[in-house]
């Protein structure tokens, strides 16, 4: 049997790979595992995003959890870093998620948090896939579990968002504010939800948190989740930026774990130039844990060399955040993230937050004076080619000697003004090719000139 866990979890086009009686096999197997190592019964909290697949998915993992004597607290629609928060917040054993996050509406997917809110380690999920088929014996009687739906949970996450940036906590549940005057007071800003999870936190938070705020793709119907719009479709947003006149603009996706910002001109900001930003704030307060920020492999060079420049060392992990959370928390960093927009503040999140985020650029912008535009401008990013190399034997990538010779020609003709990087698929028969140079002209003739070694050398 094919393995079912990715590095986020189970995706699939829903009804077809993730079906209802999937779903239920693998939540009541979680609650087997996850129930080993308890004496008494677990509690679990349910969020969805706002697929109209979610809604009989989330029907079977609320029962398959239940059937296994575990307690369900349903969210309703909700980020993903907020079911990772009210997992803590909560004190629940158990969290799980229903999103395939920035995929098409047709996807979705289920992810586990353990205690905590942290995501569980590979060998639980092994352990789950293990006993997904095995017998077990089911509780009966009062050993069931009970179902029950909290509605103010999304308000304790929108009050945890805003306490973030300095906000009174709020002890009886009505919004959480602030003695001065807020600290986005003065910003317009407009938010782009992907008519996703974030549809209704985004928007508030901003407004708390002292924004004018402009929501646009902010009316989901259960289709149209990051269709034409979100972080993977950012040309709306930019338009709406400059239209409005705007101080920036905030792009997230279906679940909101990542974010993509606009500058008041309509220019992009990636997640290499946002954490770039966020690094410098955090090692000018003297808050960056050991001056240094986590990132991937596919970080842009500019965003490597910025950080060199300002005394930031950068921790290089493969790609997929669950990647830079590892290195985080094994070594006690507190910014990581991708240039897909995936951030990690570990003193707030234990995932990435796209809201959280981008409250926190935002931030900045008010702090400093100056634009997002000129924040942005601390990293210059090089041009970067990527080409997918297809059919071939991906695990010779890095033992080929022709391969190899030809990898090696490209960087001695960069120097240091460029990189290369050749990356095996983690579940297809391809090779990415990435090469990064002054200019895209010269980016392209070399990825392409090596894309056609590795097609040559290692077809199948």
């Amino acid at each position: 049997m094919p393995k079912l866990f990715g590095t986020d979890g189970v995706r699939g086009v829903a009804n077809a790979d993730l079906t209802p009686e999937l779903t239920l096999s693998l939540t009541t197997a979680a609650a087997r595992v996850l129930g080993q190592a308890s004496d008494g019964k677990l509690k679990a909290v349910v969020g969805r995003d706002t697929r109209a697949s979610g809604e009989f998915l989330q029907a079977a993992v609320v029962a398959g959890l239940a059937s296994a004597g575990v307690d369900v607290i349903r969210l309703g629609v909700i980020p993903t870093p907020g079911t990772a928060f009210l997992t803590g917040a909560f004190d629940a054993d158990l969290g799980v998620m229903l999103s395939a996050s920035h995929n098409p509406m047709p996807d979705n997917g289920i992810k586990f948090f353990a205690r905590g809110g942290v995501k569980l380690d590979d060998f639980i999920e092994d352990e789950i896939e293990a006993v997904l088929d095995q017998p077990w014996q089911r509780p009966t009687g009062a050993g069931v579990g009970r179902v029950s739906f909290e509605g103010e949970g999304i308000e304790v996450y929108i009050n945890h968002l805003v306490e973030s940036l300095g906000a009174l906590p709020s002890n009886d549940g009505s919004p959480s504010i602030f003695t001065g005057t807020p600290p986005l007071a003065g910003l317009k800003i407009v938010i782009d939800a992907a008519n996703g999870a974030a549809h209704r936190t985004a928007v508030e938070a901003f407004r708390r948190t002292g924004a004018e705020v402009i929501a646009i793709h902010a009316e989901p119907d259960g289709y149209n989740i990051n269709e034409h719009a979100g972080s993977t479709h950012p040309e709306a947003l930019m338009a709406k930026v400059v239209e409005a006149h705007a101080d920036m603009g905030i792009a997230l996706d279906g679940d909101a774990d990542r974010c993509l910002a606009v500058d008041h001109l309509g220019e992009l900001v990636d997640g290499d130039q946002i954490m770039a930003i966020l690094a410098l704030a955090l090692k000018r307060e003297d808050a960056l844990h050991s001056d240094t920020v986590v990132a991937t492999v596919m970080s842009n060079l500019g965003f490597l060399k910025a950080m060199k420049a300002a005394g930031i060392h950068v921790d290089v992990t493969k790609v997929g955040d669950r990647y830079v959370l590892e290195d985080m928390n094994a070594n006690g960093f507190n910014l990581g993230g991708e240039q897909s927009g995936h951030v990690i503040m570990s003193e707030y999140a234990t995932t990435g937050d796209g809201v959280l985020t981008g409250l926190h650029l935002a931030a900045e912008v008010c702090k400093s004076g100056k634009t997002l535009n000129e924040l942005a401008k601390v990293m210059k990013r090089f041009p970067q080619v990527l080409v997918n190399v297809s059919n071939v034997n991906k695990t010779r990538a890095g033992i080929d000697p022709v391969v190899s010779a030809a990898v090696t020609a490209a960087e001695q003709e960069l120097g240091d003004s460029g990189r290369v990087l050749l990356r095996p698929s983690g579940t297809e028969p391809l090779v990415r090719v990435m090469v990064e140079a002054v200019s895209i002209e010269q980016a392209r003739e070399i990825a392409d000139r090596l894309a056609e070694v590795v097609k040559t050398r290692l077809s199948l």
